[in-house]
């Protein structure tokens, strides 16, 4: 049923209970498998650069702040691919096209993120990307 799951994550605390319920989903089959994503949206690539002094720095920070991601997917034994986008149009979109490009049995996402821009009850891009992929989305608090 859950064989193939999409994960998105930004380094949040939701995030990481949302890694925590994919690990979950993914450990109810055999030979299930978590797809990792992480999105950096133009603005954040810019002030990333602008605060680690040049990309290869701000790329080794985003892949430090996988660690703890990688390190719960391994630990429970389950496979796992790690994919890193530049979305210039932004996080919800490259998500949602990501996803919608994908054989996807379900998206994970946390319902808040690290967004400065959020709506009252859902994370504004949480609610974006629950209204646009086509798969199932488990959305985590």
């Amino acid at each position: 049923m859950f064989k193939h799951l999409l994960l998105a994550i930004d380094g949040s605390d939701h995030s990481m209970r949302a890694a925590e319920k994919a690990v979950e989903l993914a450990s109810l089959q055999d030979n299930s498998k978590i797809e990792l994503l992480y999105v950096v949206a133009g603005n954040k690539s810019k002030s990333d650069v602008l605060q680690y002094g040049d990309s290869d720095a701000a790329s080794l920070k985003r892949k430090e702040m996988l660690v703890p991601f990688v390190e719960k997917i391994e630990q429970a034994g389950v496979k796992y691919d790690t994919t890193i986008l530049h979305g210039s149009s932004g996080a919800a979109e490259s998500i949602i096209e990501h996803a919608n490009k994908g054989a996807y049995d379900a998206l994970v996402i946390g319902s808040r993120g690290l967004g400065t821009v959020q709506t009252m009850v859902l994370g504004s891009v949480s609610h974006k990307v629950m209204k646009h992929v086509k798969a199932p989305v488990l959305m985590v608090k």
